[in-house]
């Protein structure tokens, strides 16, 4: 079938003929896409049309789409069974694994999603401080559990929804939002509710309103206050966790959070999400304890095993980060010329390996100058970009993922073709 036609017969049976809201290409007012296979650096439609994918599965390609090195041993894994019902060594050796890289993770639990990580977290900070309220960052997106669609990013903001129908007015009471790298904001927010908060979570790389840095000092103040009044500091590293670097964005800025939130990398590609950090935390949840979580894949061996295959050769291979940085550099550096040459006013921003392009004269550094951004623009440099070959987020508010597979032939071609259509514009 053709990609249009797909899209019909899955409007029919599907709400907006997608099951997560970004693939619907609605934002960029682009007819969408439907992909067959994918290897390396390129995806293939259902047309067998190839594109240079900077999508990476939305994070957790790191060594490109159908890495032998991801695949090793999973046929393997599958010829004796998927889900058991029961505990597995491969579960322990990846907690283990996580908890040696990540000292902050003293004790794990695997769960199926970013989401699911997120909302058990939440959930364990209220139940070990005896607390309600809860402390997000406007355009931070965390999943889709009820008490953090407020204020959030990613395909929230994508369709100007930054919250969700459904959402009780109780649970919107009960979190409080802030903004990022308002250090001023955040001591006057502190100073009215600090001892009132169970826990705040935050990305510590704004990655889903595109990527926006966070200061390190704004971090470290972040650090101060929670440690001052007991409040749970919860790293989302769902997208960061060993894309940063083997200790994820808490040892890149050498800060330390009371519980992380992992997913992307560590499945391999899988469905997969996990929550861990100090022991006297994790010891409230069930078994232990009496905040309850449980999950019947929570674990799933080939998402374990295509995780360990990845993190493993990761830590075999340090120099990956180094090299992953010099390529993001080098597209961030072309990307900037491109603009200049023709013309245009926009923005590059780089953490590590993660970039995004935002159509707009001012710097970005907070949900308010992402908001400046032109979407408008952005949906014709997207079909564009489509139309040549390129495959993008189909959203300004998206990251772009290099991995490994993005040689310099490939990060060529796409500027090659980026500079012509920003000249076209």
């Amino acid at each position: 079938m053709k990609n249009k036609e797909l899209f019909e017969a899955a409007k029919k049976v599907m709400p907006g003929g997608v099951n997560s809201p970004v693939r619907s290409f609605g934002s960029v007012d682009t007819p969408p896409i439907f992909a067959k296979k994918a290897i390396g650096a390129q995806v293939w439609d259902v047309e067998d049309k190839a594109y240079i994918d900077f999508i990476g599965g939305f994070g957790p390609h790191i060594l490109g789409h159908a890495n032998p090195v991801v695949l090793e041993g999973v046929a393997g894994v599958l010829s004796e069974g998927i889900s058991f019902g029961l505990s597995t060594a491969i579960e322990v050796e990846m907690a283990q694994t996580i908890n040696r890289l990540m000292p902050s993770m003293e004790m794990v639990r695997m769960v199926n999603s970013g989401t699911e990580a997120t909302m058990s977290a939440i959930r364990l900070a209220r139940g070990y401080t005896k607390r309600d309220k809860i402390l997000k960052f406007e355009g931070c997106y965390h999943g889709h559990s009820d008490g953090l669609l407020i204020k959030s990013g990613s395909g929230g903001l994508s369709f100007n929804v930054p919250t969700s129908a459904g959402v009780l007015d109780a649970l919107v009471e009960h979190t409080l939002v802030g903004q990022i790298n308002d250090i001023e904001g955040l001591e006057a927010l502190w100073a009215r509710h600090g001892h009132e908060l169970a826990g705040v979570i935050v990305e510590p790389v704004a990655a889903n309103m595109g990527i926006v840095p966070l200061d390190q000092a704004f971090l470290k103040r972040l650090r101060d206050l929670t440690m001052s009044t007991k409040t749970v500091l919860i790293f989302d590293e769902v997208i960061t966790g060993f894309r940063l670097g083997l200790g994820g964005a808490q040892g890149y800025y050498n800060i330390q959070p009371d519980l992380t939130c992992l997913g992307k990398i560590i499945g391999g590609g899988m469905p997969v999400g996990a929550y861990g950090g100090r022991a006297d935390i994790m010891a409230h949840i069930s078994p232990l304890g009496d905040v309850y979580q449980a999950g019947t894949l929570s674990g799933n061996r080939v998402a374990m095993a295509m995780g360990l295959n990845t993190i493993n050769y990761l830590e075999k291979h340090p120099e990956i980060y180094r090299q992953l940085e010099e390529k993001a550099v080098f597209l961030e550096t072309a990307m900037i010329d491109n603009l200049k040459a023709a013309g245009i006013q926009g923005q590059v921003n780089r953490v590590g390996s993660l970039l995004s392009l935002f159509f707009t004269k001012e710097p970005v550094t907070d949900y308010h100058s992402v908001m400046k951004s032109d979407t408008e623009v952005f949906g014709r440099y997207f079909a564009s970009m489509l139309e040549a070959g390129i495959l993008l987020a189909p959203s300004t508010f998206e990251a772009m993922f290099l991995s490994m597979a993005h040689d310099d032939e490939v990060l060529k071609t796409f500027i090659d073709i980026q500079k012509e259509v920003l000249k076209s514009l």
